[in-house]
């Protein structure tokens, strides 16, 4: 999977995530989950 760009809430700034996994939500829309590279929280987007 290539570099995914989210928005970190901690740092305050969209970053590259670190081991993101495509999920699908409830509603069947594609999404993506993964890990901030500077602080370790965890990051979500929405659209594949």
């Amino acid at each position: 999977m290539a570099a995914v760009k989210a928005y970190c809430v901690k740092c305050k700034k969209k970053q590259d995530m670190k081991n993101p996994k495509e999920v699908t939500m409830k509603n069947g829309r594609k999404a993506s989950k993964g890990e901030c590279p500077d602080c370790g929280t965890k990051m979500f987007r929405i659209g594949g």
